[in-house]
């Protein structure tokens, strides 16, 4: 697959990577730079139990930096089990294991460097202020992504989601209207309500977004009463059925006014689905090394924001 890397055509390098050539080559720019500082601090550290410098020894199947990439990008977009990753790039299933982990907190650093993560929490309103001072509008929502079954009792029950009917995990995102995600909170069991979680993340005693306008969805219900803000769009929710009320049923303009929410507020849908874009975060989640499961959720965020970069600038 190596040998054809430079064969794809722009459609063909996206679906293997989920980049374009462009966002490629200006990431693997600071990735290089980045594996380079994280081999030196690994030789100071382990320098007195080393007999060999750095780049001594046979050189492996990914020995480029932009073969280092490109094969991390492709078990992200894909997602494939270690057996077929090691097929597809001439390495053993073990050594294909080894090459994620091991390249993972390059890629980390590089998008952190390069300033397209999303934040992932806030100790303060004012940091939070600080933050978004250029922006008027959050567009707010949770994503829920499967995960395999865990085998503890206690571990089902937390991931457990009853509106998903299957185990999951899931984040807050925060975007912007350009569909950037500002925000990504920490992944957390599936059981959890969105808006639980929300008020975890932010909690209500403090005025995060007084200077925001908010749109969200009917899974943060409560949020006018429990938030202050310059304005909160949320849809109205249809009555309950009752014997007063036997078909209960929304007026013609809360309809309206709910079809033009929701025709803003898929904003943060499609910022979802930028991330999702990568399979890693489709799939039913199989990976057991610990916070690997949030790891890939804030690569992939910072990959969208990497590619929406690149076409708004």
């Amino acid at each position: 697959m190596l040998e054809k890397l430079t064969e794809c055509d722009e459609r063909q390098f996206k679906a293997l990577t989920g980049l374009s050539r462009g966002a490629f080559h200006k990431l693997v720019t600071m990735f290089t730079v980045c594996y380079e500082e994280i081999i030196q601090e690994n030789y100071a550290k382990n320098k007195a139990k080393r007999k060999r410098k750095p780049g001594a020894g046979q050189k492996g199947r990914l020995n480029t930096p932009e073969k280092k990439l490109f094969f991390l990008l492709y078990y992200l977009k894909t997602y494939p089990t270690f057996d077929v990753l090691g097929y597809h790039f001439d390495l053993d299933r073990s050594k294909a294991c080894t090459n994620v982990h091991h390249l993972f907190p390059v890629l980390l650093r590089a998008l952190d460097r390069m300033k397209i993560l999303p934040k992932r929490q806030f100790n303060s309103v004012e940091e939070l202020q600080a933050t978004f001072a250029d922006i008027t509008e959050l567009f707010i929502d949770a994503t829920e992504r499967p995960h395999c079954r865990p085998q503890e009792a206690q571990a089902q029950k937390e991931k457990f989601s009853g509106k998903s009917k299957r185990h999951t995990v899931k984040n807050t995102v925060i975007a912007n209207a350009c569909k950037m995600i500002l925000f990504l909170g920490y992944t957390i069991f599936g059981s959890k309500h969105d808006y639980s979680l929300f008020k975890t993340e932010f909690p209500p005693d403090q005025t995060w977004f007084k200077l925001f306008k908010l749109w969200v969805d009917l899974g943060y219900l409560g949020i006018k009463t429990d938030y202050e803000a310059v304005e909160i769009n949320i849809p109205h929710k249809k009555p309950r059925k009752s014997k007063a009320n036997p078909a209960p049923t929304l007026t013609d303009d809360q309809k309206e006014e709910n079809r033009l929410i929701s025709k803003v507020r898929v904003i943060v849908e499609h910022a979802i689905g930028g991330m999702k874009r990568f399979n890693v975060l489709v799939a039913k989640f199989r990976n057991r090394k610990n916070n690997f499961v949030d790891d890939v959720a804030v690569s992939a965020a910072g990959l969208h924001n990497l590619m929406l970069s690149l076409t708004t600038a």
